[in-house]
């Protein structure tokens, strides 16, 4: 699959779904509705009250005759108990899990797959960042833990993400799974399939296979180099590429409203937190506006470009870039923008914005971890670009 880019499809239908207690009971309606598959890729997989649900749920839709397949993410579904794996599979639901840990694999044991998507009878898919977690939701509770988001989308493009899912379905099993079917790596120079005109229906599958497939990275700087009103980019973990933070601050130069949403005091990992803003002087003194999200942790994954948008697994963060698989939707669609923009301004709202003064007033002991940090942080990276 390396080196495939999807194509544009039109005619395509969107929903935005804000927060577990609305994804979730719109998923878990299509999956009881379900009649031939049902399709699950996640990288966070616990058991809990969440997964009890949705296990629910896929035992019925089994009764009904419908094939259930689920691929997890060996580490990130590590809080998923042995015994709920075996009920899993003597119901007959397939499962299979990405990259087993193994201590003689040395670093490629960091190689993940960070996707997160649903299918559901190849007729509709969800995708976005959320994983099957409590903390994602609680079936009893109205409002969840983390912040995110989801996109159902029905359409053309379904076919799309059913291709991919198929693909790594199948190369998960074999013994260099991490490398995408020993297809070729893509030249950084191949050309991206160009942007449609219409603002309406238009969307397209973007992944990313670890280095050797960066659609998404790619697609993202093309839409920032062209920005003429807005970047609005959202992130739990800020450690974005050089080239990412260039296009960021010479947009902001241009006079285009580039804001950043991130992760505030409430986050699950805090060194990664602090490492990331260690960028925040050099965008801030070039325009940048920064906003930190406050009343819980934001975990989604969402940018828009002008009439662009790009939801998604992919946290645009270099880890990401060099290790995982992700998969993000790109959309121009008039109905879904008007959506993303209500949902951008009410983060807003609710976030504090990190102005240059307010810098340069944080305490002694924040500007000791933000440096720590950040070294180290930069000194792995470094010793993992001398390893290419």
């Amino acid at each position: 699959m390396a080196g495939l880019v999807f194509p544009w499809r039109a005619d395509n239908q969107f929903q935005l779904l804000i927060d577990g207690p609305a994804f979730f009971i719109d998923g878990l309606a299509q999956i009881e509705r379900a009649e031939q598959s049902i399709d699950i890729e996640l990288y966070l997989v616990s058991s809990g009250n969440s997964a009890d649900r949705v296990e629910a749920a896929l035992l019925a839709a089994l009764q009904r005759g419908v094939r259930v397949r689920c691929l997890f993410d060996s580490f990130g579904s590590r809080q998923f108990r042995t015994q709920q794996r075996q009920r899993w599979q003597a119901a007959g639901i397939e499962l299979r899990f990405y990259n087993p840990l193994c201590w003689t694999r040395g670093l490629q044991n960091f190689y993940r797959d960070h996707r997160k998507l649903l299918l559901v009878d190849q007729r509709v898919a969800y995708v976005g960042g959320a994983g099957l977690t409590d903390q994602f939701w609680q079936p009893d509770a109205p409002t969840s833990l983390w912040h995110e988001v989801m996109v159902r989308v029905q359409g053309p493009v379904v076919d799309d993400w059913q291709t991919l899912f198929d693909d790594q379905w199948d190369s998960c099993i074999e013994r260099f799974f991490w490398q995408q079917n020993n297809s070729p790596p893509q030249s950084p120079h191949v050309c991206l399939v160009p942007l449609p005109l219409a603002n309406t229906g238009k969307a397209r599958v973007a992944y990313a296979a670890s280095t050797q497939h960066r659609d998404i990275q790619k697609s993202l700087l093309r839409a920032i180099h062209g920005a003429h009103q807005t970047v609005w980019l959202a992130t739990p973990y800020f450690l974005p590429t050089w080239s990412v933070r260039r296009a960021l601050r010479k947009a902001a130069v241009r006079g285009v409203d580039v804001r950043l949403l991130l992760t505030g005091r409430h986050t699950d990992l805090p060194s990664v937190r602090w490492a990331g803003q260690r960028y925040y002087p050099a965008l801030l003194r070039k325009g940048v506006r920064i906003f930190e999200y406050q009343p819980r942790f934001l975990h989604l994954k969402m940018v828009m470009v002008d009439s662009w948008v790009s939801i998604g697994s992919c946290n645009f963060d270099h880890w990401n870039l060099r290790f995982n698989l992700e998969n993000n939707l790109e959309v121009r669609d008039s109905g879904l923008l008007r959506q993303v923009q209500a949902s951008f301004q009410a983060d807003f709202q609710d976030s504090l914005e990190v102005t240059e003064a307010l810098w340069q007033q944080r305490p002694l002991l924040e500007r000791v971890r933000q440096r720590a940090w950040g070294w180290l942080d930069r000194v792995m990276i470094n010793f993992l670009d001398k390893r290419k």
